[in-house]
């Protein structure tokens, strides 16, 4: 347990660097378990979701290893990760593992080395009803078939064999992931169609790329696999910046109005959110652009500019690549708070996260829940200081801080474990830009 005490209303300055990305992160640890030698990742960043990922594959077996004495000037971390001699599954650990969503993944990892074998319940943000149903019905494709229970996952499977047209059953970016490594993991050509194109899937498909798994179609909705039956090459690979966290610094400008440089921001995946502000008024400028260490991801410096908002005339919603991120969605609810005019947030994906949203008029927002997947934010809004207990969800934690960093006044933001699930020292950077935050551990 730990908590953010915040005095908020003090525009920032100075120049922050986007770190590595969550969703890429667990992504890569858990497809190193798909190769047979020593996989070294570097830029990896140290935050609650790679930790659980790490305890999970050092409890069957996985020696893992930090090699770096400090963060690299990017921003991240390397670890060396040594493949055991034999996978011990009847040892997993299953406190971190029902701690993450991501556990699902190890389901594509490992489908090519057991015929059957069982995996906790995933956990993560509490978000509505999310199904595993996608995941159920690829793997089926392959030859898999999956046993559901409260405590977990049982997969059987006789024998796997490539597909020549999977089509999956949501464009979703850990189904696309599992996909993606079981056809990795299967001699033969597979074909995934309505596959996610988003970022964390693109780096994965680089990642593997490096390991010798010829893939076509990256970045598009097609994705065709060739797969080896031994992958076995000691390979580094050097993950990619987070765009949702690149959205996060650029909502924490816009709070506080304030004008900051925000280096190393994944432009793809940021062009379309970039444009929607634009429109409704926000000042910035792209300085330059260069490649990510993983020798393929477009990284730009952007400069922000405090600038007078308007509400904008069509709704906001998210959609797969290249659509506005899902995970970028939240924060325009706390620009929405600045912006001149009432603002409509459709957020479809989710049951349950546009109700976190209300917990913005504790900040002084006015948002009105129409249903539990829009709500109606009438602005600007004066930011209000208060104390708030972070929501059991990543996403809508940090909008809750970035409006407590606008807001005149002494705040409290109260456990938040959600928040470092998927950012590293966030407390530490901010205070580089002249932020007033402290972090607060619950002894």
């Amino acid at each position: 347990m730990a908590d953010y005490l915040v005095d908020g209303g003090k525009r920032l300055k100075g120049s922050i660097v986007v770190n590595p990305s969550k969703n890429g992160a667990v992504a890569i640890l858990i497809a190193s378990l798909l190769n047979d030698k020593k996989t070294i990742i570097e830029n990896l960043p140290k935050i609650e979701e790679v930790f659980r990922i790490i305890e999970v594959l050092k409890s069957i077996g996985v020696e893992v290893n930090w090699i770096d004495k400090k963060k690299t000037k990017y921003g991240g971390h390397t670890v060396e990760l040594v493949p055991p001699k034999k996978i011990r599954l009847d040892g997993i650990d299953n406190g971190p593992a029902s701690m993450t969503r991501s556990i699902i993944l190890f389901a594509g990892a490992l489908t090519g080395r057991f015929p059957k074998f069982s995996l906790p319940a995933s956990g993560g943000c509490k978000l509505g009803k999310r199904s595993i149903m996608p995941h159920i019905y690829t793997l089926e494709e392959f030859g898999i078939k999956t046993k559901v229970s409260s405590k977990g996952y049982l997969f059987t499977s006789d024998k796997i064999s490539p597909v020549s047209n999977l089509i999956l059953y949501e464009a979703g970016d850990t189904v696309t992931e599992n996909a993606i490594m079981v056809a990795a993991s299967i001699a033969g050509k597979t074909t995934i169609k309505f596959a996610s194109a988003n970022y964390q899937v693109q780096d994965l498909c680089f990642f593997l790329k490096k390991l010798g798994v010829e893939i076509e179609g990256v970045g598009t909705s097609t994705l065709t696999v060739y797969g080896k039956k031994k992958i076995s090459k000691e390979v580094t690979y050097a993950l990619s910046e987070d765009p949702i966290e690149a959205m996060l610094f650029i909502s924490i400008s816009i709070t506080t109005e304030s004008s900051v440089t925000i280096e190393r921001c994944p432009i793809d995946f940021l062009e379309l959110e970039l444009l929607k502000l634009k429109k409704m008024g926000f000042k910035f400028k792209i300085l330059k652009e260069y490649k990510a260490r993983n020798g393929y991801t477009c990284l730009v410096d952007i400069k922000t500019f405090p600038s007078k908002l308007k509400a904008p005339e069509e709704k906001i919603s998210a959609m797969p690549y290249p659509g506005i991120n899902i995970d970028n969605l939240p924060f325009f609810a706390v620009i929405a708070m600045k912006s001149k005019g009432e603002t409509l947030i459709h957020d479809w994906t989710y049951e349950n996260r546009a109700v976190y949203l209300l917990e913005l008029n504790r900040l002084g927002a006015k948002v009105t829940l129409a249903d539990p997947h829009r709500v109606f934010i009438e602005g600007p809004s004066t930011l209000v200081a208060t104390d708030i207990v972070c929501p059991p969800a990543l996403r809508p934690s940090t909008i809750i801080l970035a409006a407590m960093l606008g807001a005149k006044g002494k705040s409290k933001l109260s456990n938040i474990y959600s928040i470092e699930r998927g950012h590293e020292d966030l407390c530490g950077r901010l205070l580089k830009l002249g932020a007033e935050i402290k972090k607060i551990e619950d002894n």
